[in-house]
């Protein structure tokens, strides 16, 4: 990954960020990071 991808990415996760907060009040982060979990754990039992 060079540099410039690399800023890119960072802009693109802090204005998708922005936007959920702005708009939703964090409930968007609540909902990937619960899907995240849930994710993790299903992972976890086929280990």
């Amino acid at each position: 990954m060079t540099n410039t991808i690399a800023i890119w990415l960072f802009l693109f996760i802090i204005a998708g960020l922005a936007v959920d907060y702005a708009l939703f009040g964090w409930d968007g982060l609540y909902v990937v990071m619960r899907a995240l979990t849930d994710l993790i754990r299903w992972l976890a039992f086929w280990r």
